[in-house]
């Protein structure tokens, strides 16, 4: 722990620990493979869905352990066309966090099935308990979302969901490279879905993808993406009431060079990780996203970080302000759980629901550091870590402050 001796905090008037000369990685990352690769679709002229996409997605589905990938848009139609793909729709119910994009939540409403809210347990990721408790007849697949990266009980979901005779759908649009006991996020469940939108930490701008071991499931998936068409059948054969939500060569050649420097981005951000659940985890009133040892590799989309008021000494508002002011870019969380979101509001039948953990993060406790961050050297956590202890040295000055 600091003392006094570091002096005021910054957003109080003092010296920041970090100043503006000490940057931050930025995102999203890339060089002259990029620029070739791009280069090389634009001078084939052929830039529609064809042998970059092809190869892509046996690359991920390599990297993932799936038998098979299907690439689409965004990671949000990939959880449509899932959806779609297993028969899910009026009358049924998904049960899905409240505490995340509300992608997830949409995608459900998107094929006229009822998504259901379950509350978070301590690793922000839903709580099987309350999973349990919200099984019903008309449940027909459980959506677990893998939130910053980290696993939910995959073990103790993959339970209640044989036990209920449905599917799980994992949403790992943040657990690209993660592993449960060995196994590629996306293939613990039935399915998996990612997302390689900008902020991903691989990204084409825009992007999605499925993996699954099913046959079945990925040829539906496979074409309920292009339109309906079955393999093996004229382009103008469309047997199934498909969209087009294709990838582009122009993004497959991104993702495959992104792909090639995701293992030792995974690895570093893993590494400089530990670094910070040791640091601030020895903070009182600071609590990191909990470890476990199933997460045989732990992808860090967001590192999650709840401040609690009480032991800490000073409000999350207070906190956030203080450490930006001292050189660590950290944010607030969703500022409200989906349920209570206009969307869900104007829908009506959500005004009961109450998930307290969700509520907490959302209004007290929750904060977030991107991705990019973790990229960064031992000493950029470092001082991470003495910002969060110069803080807490000051905390009740901070309070004092009215800030």
């Amino acid at each position: 722990m600091v003392s006094s001796e570091n002096g005021t905090l910054a957003v109080l008037g003092g010296a920041p620990v970090r100043g503006p000369e000490k940057a931050w990685p930025s995102w999203p990352q890339f060089d002259d493979a990029e620029r070739s690769a791009l280069l090389g679709v634009l001078e084939s002229g052929k830039w529609f869905y064809g042998d970059r996409v092809a190869a892509f997605e046996g690359e991920w589905a390599a990297f993932q352990g799936a038998r098979h990938c299907v690439t689409a848009n965004s990671g949000t139609t990939a959880l449509e066309i899932v959806l779609q793909a297993m028969g899910i729709g009026p009358g049924d119910e998904v049960i899905v966090p409240p505490f995340t994009f509300v992608a997830t939540a949409s995608a459900v409403l998107r094929v006229g099935a009822r998504p259901v809210f379950a509350d978070l347990d301590a690793t922000w990721c839903l709580d099987p308990d309350r999973v349990a408790e919200a099984l019903t007849p008309r449940t027909k697949a459980i959506m677990p979302v893998h939130f910053g990266g980290r696993f939910c009980d995959m073990d103790r979901l993959c339970d209640l969901a044989a036990d209920a005779g449905i599917p799980i759908i994992e949403d790992a649009c943040h657990a690209w490279g993660g592993h449960w006991k060995g196994k590629g996020a996306g293939t613990v469940g039935k399915c998996g879905v990612f997302s390689f939108q900008q902020s991903k930490n691989i990204t084409a701008g825009e992007g999605g993808a499925i993996v699954t071991d099913d046959d079945a499931l990925a040829a539906m998936c496979r074409s309920l993406t292009n339109c309906g068409r079955a393999a093996g059948m004229p382009w103008y054969h469309h047997e199934n009431p498909g969209t087009n939500v294709r990838l582009t060569e122009f993004q497959a050649a991104l993702l495959s060079c992104q792909l090639a420097r995701l293992e030792e981005q995974t690895l570093r951000r893993e590494r400089n990780a530990m670094i910070l659940n040791n640091g601030l985890g020895a903070v009182e009133g600071l609590i990191p996203q909990p470890k476990s040892n199933r997460i045989t590799r732990r992808a860090y989309h967001l590192f999650c970080l709840r401040v609690v008021e009480e032991a800490f000494g000073c409000t999350r508002t207070q906190f956030l302000a203080a450490a930006n002011a001292e050189g660590w870019p950290v944010s607030a969380v969703y500022p409200l759980p989906l349920y209570e979101q206009p969307l869900f509001r104007k829908l009506g039948g959500y005004e009961g629901v109450r998930c307290p953990v969700a509520e907490d993060l959302c209004r007290r406790s929750g904060t977030w550091t991107t991705h990019e961050k973790l990229l960064g050297t031992e000493e950029d956590m470092g001082d991470i870590v003495r910002i969060a202890e110069k803080i807490k040295a000051h905390a009740a000055a901070l309070r004092a402050s009215g800030l």
